[in-house]
């Protein structure tokens, strides 16, 4: 157990109390937050815009592959770089930055007047919105010194960054409605301007003046190994099997050895693979790669309301509300449990909650909304005590002057378990989908390979056929899709029942988060279970003063 997984001690034996966030601390989880909440309703008002823009700018269906894809490749590329590159040269001016270039390529992007403007544009927007999620994450655990403050400051800014995304698609209907597509990427422009002229005055700045230069030759591991994964991931979703995705995947896999390898060799590595030896962190950021790999169920759902059911994207929006609800519930009122309640056991319940909304979605038939909406709305519940405390676990079990290489190693696992479930259990439902799928009699070869493809294709096919033909071909193939969907949510289930042993077992010894006037006493932890939540922080003196660009040394400011 190593040092900042024990806790400060005082000496008279008892456990200091970390200093309470002001109004100041969250003022600036504010500034912090809105900005999360409008990147992400921007990434999924894209979805809605791609038609509108694809039209406008003529772009080939390669080109409107690229603008989509582009920006989520460099954004899971450049995490593990931009992380540990804020603990360097400050995660406040590292946010500042990516904000500005953020801003400037979100404009870029909206007045773009051919693909490959765009293109760039949108790789612009994935290098510098790789900087927003380390640096802010980093920043809080800097703000909030309290376990549980910092637990319920986390909550907040994933209600905001995963709210985004849940309700992209009603802001999207709505927005595309009134402007053209280019509104869709100046969406976040408001609140970057926003955090550039509050966030000096908000923010404090924190970097590791001890680190060495970062190297060069990790950064090009981890952005080959991490580009090379993601997207062998991503066509293999797409297409099925295919050779040269497979050839990419395990490519991303050998060069991800080799940059292993060599920050195990390094004095200042890229990533601190010694975080690893905690065993709360390593099941933190192990627990966040797979509920992100279930993550997929919200593809699922959002395919069975716009293919199945028909409805257009706004209202299939409306559907998913309640589902927002939970996850909004969820990450808000566990870090308020996890002050009485043991991590382990409360994710463990949630992820059981979550559990049996999937195996509700395999239930489902078509018009069955109300049960529908009921079983993401638990799957979305469930989920949130496991997010919101595993990435409480991994920024607070970090020594401060790492907080932003931990939150980055994070946030990279849940980007690529993201990729992997797509990849995996998207192209589980299409495998099942083809081989039940039972076509009518008289489909050229043509118009049968369009049908078995998906969905959509089959679709695609009915509306060139007559009444009653059509009408069996849908039914067979929305038949075929909701099995395929079956089985997919069923291995979901199992997932996270087993995620739910695993976190039992391995974060047993974690505590409650204490309240924060609460004084307690080594002996309220014995040695093996200290938590890593308590990480000493600064002293409250340097917490409450004006954030004026002083760069303190997280090394300096750890407890002797």
């Amino acid at each position: 157990m190593t040092r900042q997984d024990r806790g400060p001690l005082t000496t008279g034996g008892t456990m200091a109390v970390p200093a309470r966030a002001t109004r100041r601390e969250w003022a600036a989880l504010l500034v912090l937050a809105l900005p999360a909440l409008l990147v992400s309703i921007d990434v999924f008002v894209l979805l809605l815009a791609m038609p509108h823009l694809s039209a406008d700018l003529s772009a080939s269906s390669t080109e409107q592959l690229w603008i989509m894809d582009i920006y989520g490749f460099l954004l899971a590329g450049f995490m593990l770089t931009m992380g540990t590159l804020g603990d360097r040269v400050g995660r406040r001016r590292l946010l500042l930055i990516g904000a500005a270039g953020f801003a400037v390529a979100s404009v870029v992007a909206a007045f773009s007047v051919n693909p490959l403007m765009l293109v760039v544009a949108r790789a612009l927007l994935g290098v510098t919105g790789a900087t927003l999620a380390p640096s802010t994450l980093a920043l809080i655990s800097s703000l909030f010194r309290d376990p549980a403050q910092r637990a319920q400051a986390i909550g907040v800014w994933l209600v905001c960054f995963m709210g985004g995304a849940a309700i992209g698609p009603l802001v999207g209907g709505a927005l595309l409605e009134v402007f053209w597509w280019g509104a869709a990427f100046l969406i976040g422009v408001p609140a970057m301007v926003l955090l550039l002229v509050l966030g000096p005055i908000l923010l404090p700045e924190h970097r590791d003046t001890s680190a060495g230069r970062v190297d060069v030759v990790s950064v090009a591991l981890s952005l080959a190994a991490v580009l090379s994964a993601v997207y062998g991931f991503k066509e293999l979703a797409r297409h099925g099997w295919d050779p040269a995705a497979a050839l990419a995947v395990l490519a991303g896999l050998a060069i991800g050895s080799v940059f292993v390898r060599r920050q195990l060799r390094l004095v200042d590595p890229l990533v601190d693979l010694r975080l690893f030896r905690s065993r709360a962190f390593a099941t933190a950021v192990a627990g966040m790669h797979l509920i992100t790999v279930t993550g997929v169920t919200m593809y699922f759902v959002t395919q069975h309301l716009q293919l199945v059911e028909g409805l257009r994207p706004l209202v299939a929006g409306l559907v998913m509300l309640p589902g927002v609800a939970g996850s909004v519930a969820g990450f808000l009122l566990a870090p308020v449990l996890a002050r009485r309640i043991r991590p382990a056991p409360l994710i463990a319940v949630g992820l059981l909650v979550a559990a049996a909304g999937a195996v509700v979605l395999t239930q489902v038939d078509p018009g069955e909304l109300v049960l529908l909406a009921a079983g993401y709305l638990l799957f979305q519940l469930g989920c949130g005590p496991m997010v919101t405390l595993s990435t409480d676990i991994v920024v607070g079990s970090a020594p401060p002057e790492r907080a932003g290489s931990a939150a980055a190693t994070s946030e990279a696992s849940a980007e690529l378990g993201y990729a992997l479930g797509i990849a995996s259990l998207g192209s589980l439902g299409a495998v099942v989908y083809r081989r039940v799928l039972d076509l009518p009699e008289g489909l050229s070869p043509a118009a049968e390979a369009a049908a078995r493809e998906s969905l959509a294709g089959a679709t695609a096919v009915a509306s060139d056929l007559g009444t009653g033909a059509a009408q069996t071909l849908i039914g067979a193939a929305r038949e075929a899709f909701m099995t395929g969907t079956a089985v997919a949510m069923t291995v979901v289930a199992v997932l996270l029942v087993t995620l739910a042993v695993a976190v039992r077992l391995m974060l047993a010894h974690l505590p409650p988060t204490r309240a924060p006037a609460e004084e307690t006493s080594p002996a309220d932890f014995p040695d093996a279970a200290m938590p890593p939540t308590l990480v000493s922080p600064p002293d409250a003196a340097t917490a409450l003063a004006p954030a004026s660009g002083s760069e303190d040394s997280g090394h300096d400011r750890r407890p002797r």
